[in-house]
């Protein structure tokens, strides 16, 4: 037994995803939390990393870098509760 093929999208769709390739219009945050958390991370292995390879110690600059990653984290956070559904 087949299914049946799923009908086309009505056109009382939701606004924000038809004509801008299916992204809401805030999820640019999104996309800034996971790149500040990323790049936090990255600094946090280079600082694990820089002595292990190296007989220097990491510079200061990299701890400070390495800050992003909680900053990403609480972007995400607000990103969610700006998204969220709001509760009757």
């Amino acid at each position: 037994m087949t299914n049946p093929p799923a009908p086309p999208p009505s056109s009382d769709a939701d606004p924000a995803s038809s004509g801008s390739g299916g992204r809401r219009p805030g999820d640019w945050l999104l996309q800034v939390a996971l790149g500040l958390f990323a790049l936090g991370l990255l600094a946090i292995i280079a600082i694990f990393l820089i002595p292990v390879l190296s007989d220097g110690t990491p510079g200061l600059w990299l701890y400070f870098a390495a800050m992003l990653a909680p900053l990403g984290f609480l972007v995400a956070i607000v990103f969610t509760l700006r998204s969220g559904r709001r509760s009757r």
